[in-house]
């Protein structure tokens, strides 16, 4: 009863409209990754506040306006199951990033491939099974616990393809680097410290990793307090680059794949991501992290 209550949340305006879009090599970017389209920039003097979300936010700036946030993002939230036989992650993630233009499939963050919803990891080893990339790596940010809110918090749990999940690792984010070998069509490139993601993307990241930077601040059980810092090495439960998150956030706007998702994802765990909805509170309250 309860997976077929938040199973209609899934609806949405756009319904099926066209067939499976899984290229033949299972590593090149769909199509669908060029089509979303961009939402409007916000006027940093009128912010976007859904339903009074982000009311008491009004002129205040800086480490205040963090703390607000922090406040209201960390109200109200249901902490979902990592894998159960109820209403868990991974159906969390075929609600929030499914494919508007599939109903069955899903948009794997790194690749933007469409993939077939049941074609995962969850008892299957294939390679090429899409699986749960924690952006925020979880053995970083030191919430390598199931039990920790931010090991399940789907803000910033993205579909990915296992095999360039993996080649991923719990590298930090920054420009440079040679392509990957599992995803180089898609354009993701990496060092021996760092991850690029594909253009499309970019943004996306910045703004979940401005997210786990104010929603956990050290109160919640078994999440330490997360920062970005503009460092790539060394950082303890800190991620870089802060200055690169800050570029990209500018670089690739929200489109309306991403504003979408935050709604399905208030929906489900109770709480939205300010920086999704006000992409300009980001250089507010991180620029000075930015030396």
């Amino acid at each position: 009863m309860k997976k077929t209550i938040i199973a209609l949340l899934a609806v949405t305006s756009f319904g099926a409209q066209a067939a499976n879009i899984q290229a033949h090599d299972p590593h090149v970017v769909a199509p669908f990754s060029v089509l979303c389209k961009k939402v409007e920039p916000v006027d940093p003097t009128d912010p976007t506040d859904p339903n009074d979300y982000y009311a008491g936010t009004e002129n205040l700036q800086g480490a205040e306006l963090k703390a607000k946030l922090n406040q209201i993002i960390s109200t109200g939230v249901t902490k979902l199951p990592y894998s159960s036989s109820e209403f868990d992650v991974w159906d969390a993630l075929a609600v929030t990033d499914q494919d508007p233009d599939n109903e069955n499939n899903v948009i794997l963050m790194y690749t933007g491939r469409s993939q077939l919803i049941t074609f995962s990891s969850s008892g299957n080893n294939d390679p090429d099974a899409w699986n749960r990339e924690h952006t925020y790596p979880k053995s970083n940010g030191g919430f390598n616990d199931k039990s920790a809110s931010g090991y399940t918090d789907i803000h910033h749990l993205r579909p990915t393809d296992a095999s360039i999940n993996n080649e991923r690792g719990n590298l930090e984010f920054d420009n440079g680097g040679s392509a990957t070998s599992e995803s180089p069509d898609a354009g993701n490139k990496k060092t021996s410290t760092t991850f690029e993601p594909r253009d499309a993307v970019k943004g996306d990241v910045a703004r979940m990793m401005f997210y786990m930077a104010t929603r956990y601040e050290g109160h919640d059980l078994k999440t330490p307090d997360l920062e970005l810092v503009s460092s790539v090495t060394d950082n303890s439960t800190a991620m870089g680059n802060v200055c690169t998150l800050l570029d990209w956030n500018i670089q690739d706007p929200v489109d309306t794949f991403e504003s979408d998702r935050n709604d399905k994802i208030q929906k489900i765990q109770g709480n939205r991501n300010p920086y999704v909805d006000n992409p300009q509170w980001a250089n507010e309250i991180f620029a000075k992290d930015c030396q």
